[in-house]
């Protein structure tokens, strides 16, 4: 069944949307989207890394996901944290396409990293993909009573023998797993996307924290194997689409939630 590469894209979409499910509803809550960006740009770093020295794609982007983690809260304290992020970002997404640029002997198409090539997914990008997706889930549901009470109030989580920083790198470990999952599937430009757009989508549907996160890996599921199906019968780039669908749900969680409030009031 894993020979037909539909059926291998379609899991591995799946597998995204279950890391991103958790992982996406703290981005949202603590309005970390920017900080996501910066990670997946930094990504082509990793790239051009893996390309250089023969390294694992997975391993490097992780190592310079969680170098760009360190330096954002190095220099957050310093300055304006948009603007760290913003310079960082662009920075980073620029130095990691020149980089790739300079790699020598490699014939590679960038296409594949900023958008994403999902339909090239193999048998074992696919169990590296699932393999991250149960690291996350599992390392976000061992803290989330911890990462949760931080971001409702730090100074609550303080009192209670919670360190706010510690969990932070909690999420920061995750979403560099995240990260290096999906530059495989939606690319470095659109991971952060996929990472959002479903979570804001389950936002307005969910009535606890958990019910929210069930959401957004529905959703985020459907967005995938709906961008997946959608990009097969109109010949489009399946990362883009993907992430259309995405944006689509979250129109029509939008509309729904307003015309609940409409009806309630």
């Amino acid at each position: 069944m894993l020979d037909d590469f539909m059926v291998r894209a379609a899991l591995a979409a799946v597998g995204l949307a279950v890391a991103c499910a958790p992982l996406g509803c703290f981005v949202v809550w603590r309005r970390m989207a920017y900080f996501g960006d910066a990670t997946a740009h930094a990504a082509l770093l990793g790239v051009a890394l893996s390309l250089a020295w023969s390294l694992p794609l997975f391993g490097a982007v992780i190592v310079v996901a969680l170098a760009m983690a360190a330096l954002v809260a190095g220099l957050s304290g310093r300055q304006s944290v948009d603007t760290a992020l913003g310079v960082l970002s662009h920075g980073a997404l620029a130095a990691g396409l020149v980089a790739v640029s300079f790699v020598q002997g490699v014939r590679t198409d960038l296409n594949a990293y900023l958008f994403g090539d999902i339909l090239s997914v193999t048998r074992a990008d696919l169990a590296l993909i699932w393999a991250g997706a149960a690291a996350v889930v599992a390392l976000v549901a061992w803290r989330w009573s911890a990462l949760l009470l931080s971001t409702l109030s730090p100074e609550m989580a303080v009192a209670d023998g919670i360190r706010p920083r510690a969990e932070q790198w909690v999420l920061n470990i995750a979403l560099a797993l995240v990260v290096a999952a999906g530059i495989r599937i939606v690319g470095a430009l659109l991971v952060s996307a996929f990472l959002i757009i479903p979570a804001a989508a389950a936002r307005p549907l969910s009535r606890s924290p958990e019910a929210m996160a069930v959401a957004t890996a529905l959703i985020g599921a459907a967005a995938g194997l709906g961008g997946l199906g959608a990009a097969f019968r109109l010949d489009t780039p399946t990362g883009p689409t993907i992430v259309c669908a995405a944006a689509a749900i979250l129109a029509l969680a939008m509309l729904f939630a307003g015309g609940r409030r409409r009806a309630g009031a």
